[in-house]
């Protein structure tokens, strides 16, 4: 049992104790507020002049599929042989014991949701975790959690040096449509095959890991930088009834209207760094800012490693330098991406039955000179600073 005292609590649940004091227990927390008395055999920190915070959640980012400083042999992320790869799953390639897992949790990052890349029309299941431990079978919250899809630049230009489709826009929304109706079709006759056996379709793992997409149990993750790319996204969408996050979502507050119409949520970023490409002419950090005064759910990514992933804080501090509010940008990168995700029942706040995932600073996040005192995960504390 571990008692966190007199620290100020950001609950990102609507309350902050100026004064308060956390009490976990087997991994969850079991109290907050004020004057917590704890068992004499706990292990307590003074968080005395300290910010008590969930730890931090990145709702899209690579960690673990393209290891540090290796190249060719750690990078697993793209499986740029076929277009429509619905089938891969990113549990199967991510790797615990890569140096940024360690340096993710220092900077106060506890959950991920991490995958493919946008090389494919279709990329595969992205998986929610936590970022500390040996296995990834051990650090699961959710898996899938959602399937990669992407639009714009990137499917085409890795197929039209390879010399096929998609090389057009037009192509990769025309394999997109054609993969999820295959899908239907699918799932249609498995339903069938309840009471008529004889009309079950020959097993087919593409569709097979599309079923919960057609379902609407996990939505698809959409690369879609450009305003006309969005649109596309979100017009498949809803040709097939399936939900859909917009990630990246770059032109979105030139569109903030429609997006808030549609009634999406958006994972914004990465906003640091150049202008790579074409598709991200617009890019700036006023995007985030001006969906959130839209009344849009979002949340703030790295794309790591675009941006590695303990420097996630800041970029949710460049968001409120660009005009966002203070509290909706810490939001952005505990609660909002935890719903966006819907893994908020477990993690992205600070209350009663939630898991023990807990930073401490010795300063606000957004303060680039404030540091990470201690992380716990799951009710470990698996980082101290010396």
């Amino acid at each position: 049992m571990i008692l966190i005292k007199d620290g100020c609590i950001l609950t990102m649940e609507g309350k902050k104790y100026e004064k308060g004091s956390i009490l976990v227990e087997d991994g969850k927390i079991k109290e907050v507020g004020e004057n917590i008395v704890a068992p004499l055999d706990a292990k307590v920190i003074d968080a005395t002049g300290k910010v008590v915070m969930p730890g931090i959640i990145d709702a899209h980012c690579h960690l673990g599929m393209w290891e540090d400083a290796i190249g060719f042999e750690g990078a697993d992320g793209n499986e740029m042989t076929d277009p429509v790869t619905p089938h891969l799953r990113a549990i199967d390639a991510i790797n615990p014991m890569d140096r940024n897992f360690e340096e993710a949790y220092e900077g106060g990052i506890t959950s991920v949701a991490t995958g493919p890349g946008s090389a494919n029309v279709l990329g595969g299941q992205f998986a929610a975790i936590k970022t500390y431990g040996d296995r990834i079978d051990d650090m699961i919250i959710k898996s899938p959690i959602a399937m990669k899809c992407a639009f714009g630049e990137n499917p085409k230009r890795v197929y039209n040096n390879k010399k096929q489709a998609p090389s057009t826009r037009m192509a990769t929304a025309a394999i997109l449509r054609e993969t999820l109706f295959k899908a239907k079709e699918y799932a249609e006759k498995l339903e069938k095959s309840k009471e008529d056996p004889s009309k079950k379709p020959t097993f087919d793992m593409k569709m097979e890991a599309l079923l919960p997409v057609m379902r609407g149990e996990i939505p698809l993750k959409a690369h879609a930088h450009r305003a006309d790319d969005i649109f596309t996204s979100i017009r498949i969408a809803k040709e097939f009834g399936v939900k859909i996050t917009l990630d990246h979502c770059t032109e979105g507050h030139l569109i903030k209207d429609v997006i808030k119409e549609e009634g999406l949520s958006a994972i914004v970023g990465p906003s640091f760094g150049e202008r790579s490409k074409f598709e991200l002419k617009n890019l700036t950090f006023e995007t985030a800012g001006a969906l959130n005064k839209k009344g849009i759910k979002i949340a703030i990514m790295t794309d790591h490693p675009v941006i590695p992933l303990q420097y996630l804080p800041m970029c949710a501090a460049l968001a409120v330098k660009a005009g966002m509010d203070e509290e909706e940008a810490l939001k952005a990168i505990t609660i909002y991406p935890a719903e966006i995700l819907g893994i908020h029942d477990r993690v992205g706040s600070i209350q009663e039955g939630r898991d023990a995932d807990i930073v401490i600073w010795d300063g606000h996040p957004f303060k680039l000179a404030s540091h990470v005192d201690y992380t716990m995960i799951d009710g470990k504390i698996i980082y101290k600073r010396k």
